[in-house]
């Protein structure tokens, strides 16, 4: 093996500790070994809403005891089963029918709940798309126009949330409304970099991040209110109201930060002098690129430096990619010129970029003149947010199952003297 051969081993391996680190089951055992599930006077109606959702209901199941409806949703490329739970899967990142579809389950599931029942919520990163639930009269349509506007507009999560809670049933809060009168008690696996509970699947047991006229303002700032459905900007028109939340008790049981940190322990392990740069990553990728390139220096050792956020994309063309996939392309198209060897991954611990069977890219010094031998132009593609197509190319795709959790993105730059 090559000594780029050999960090890119390392490199993957480090993603896998990441990802392992976020294990939905274990995260979840670990909370209930703490505060095992309340045996309530009737039934016991669990919903696990996001990617992770089948694996953290069937640790769920393992710990109740008595009369039971289990209800999990989950995207459309996760094929777990949960014995004795009905499990749906919709659209990510944007909704479909069967998202839709499996709303209209949920709220039905909460709508028979009692005071003596108790609800048990299992939330995951996804969660926002997979269950939309448009406010009356947005369509289906409508509401998947308003999300693909706001994957490509160049807003953060906490931003995108922010609309969105705004034209749902569900998030917000919408969930402990429908809930009500049943108690909820929540447990949440955080894709939101900062952990505010209130972005993480749009906050369904949450209160809402804001107003109907901080997201008037948001999608103003980004050029996109001429641009939404006129149904949606109806519903932002109207004046605010007050909506009473029902209180739930809501536990954060894993983050990006613990699989960070995971990465940090199996790097050193390996015999690399690791240091995490920066836990929020965040903003356009262009910007993460050069954060990334800005933080190499000498080094006289294997050294890794390690990243974890969630960046945004630009949309100005119309090819496919995610943004892991355009951040390592352009990591690997504006990296200096190195006396070391480096290899730089970025992935998404769900396994998924984009609409694309990748969960990001992994590239090296030779990553643009492979591009080029393939007969290829990396920057037109690079400008047509083709990412996919030019690490395609190049053989430097990171390709990944559907890994059933999900806590934003992780990064790491091996560098080798």
């Amino acid at each position: 093996m090559t000594q780029t051969d050999d960090l890119k081993h390392d490199a993957r391996a480090f993603f896998d500790a990441a990802v392992t680190a976020a294990d939905p089951a274990l995260a979840l055992r670990k909370a209930l070994s703490a505060s095992p599930f309340p045996k309530p006077m009737g039934r016991t109606l669990v919903i696990a809403i996001g990617k992770a959702g089948p694996r953290m209901m069937a640790e769920a199941l393992s710990h109740i005891d008595g009369p039971y409806e289990a209800l999990a949703v989950t995207h459309h490329e996760n094929d777990m089963g949960v014995d004795g739970a009905t499990v749906l899967r919709a659209g990510h990142p944007v909704p479909d029918e069967a998202g839709a579809n499996a709303a209209k389950d949920v709220m039905a599931l909460l709508a028979r709940a009692t005071a003596d029942d108790q609800v048990i919520a299992l939330i995951s990163g996804g969660g926002s798309a997979l269950v939309p639930a448009p406010k009356p009269p947005m369509s289906l349509a409508d509401k998947a126009a308003v999300n693909k506007l706001l994957l490509g507009g160049g807003l953060d999560i906490v931003k995108m949330n922010l609309v969105r809670q705004q034209l749902s049933e569900l998030k917000g809060g919408g969930f402990l409304r429908h809930a009500a009168p049943a108690p909820v008690t929540a447990y949440i696996l955080s894709d939101v970099i900062g952990d505010d509970l209130r972005a993480i699947a749009s906050g369904p047991t949450v209160g809402p991040i804001g107003t109907r006229s901080e997201a008037r303002a948001i999608l103003e700032g980004a050029d996109l209110w001429a641009k939404l459905p006129d149904t949606a900007r109806g519903i932002l028109e109207q004046p605010e109201e007050a909506q009473e939340t029902p209180d739930a008790a809501n536990i954060l049981i894993g983050s990006n930060r613990h699989s960070i940190a995971a990465m940090e322990e199996a790097a050193k392990g390996a015999g690399y002098a690791a240091r995490v740069v920066s836990d929020a990553l965040e903003g356009d990728v262009d910007d993460a690129a050069q954060e990334v390139i800005a933080a190499v220096g000498p080094v006289d050792q294997p050294t890794a430096l390690l990243f974890g956020g969630e960046t945004t994309v630009v949309l100005r063309g119309d090819g496919r990619g995610g943004r892991n996939q355009e951040l390592a392309l352009r990591v690997a198209m504006n990296m200096p010129k190195q006396d070391s060897g480096w290899v730089f991954l970025s992935g998404g611990t769900d396994g998924r970029d984009g609409p694309t069977d990748a969960a990001g890219g992994i590239v090296d010094a030779g990553t643009k003149d492979r591009i080029i031998a393939s007969g290829k132009d990396p920057k037109a593609l690079l400008d047509n947010n083709d990412s996919y197509a030019a690490l395609d190319a190049a053989g430097d795709l990171l390709i990944t199952p559907a890994t059933g959790t999900n806590v934003a993105d992780v990064q790491v730059l091996l560098i080798r003297p």
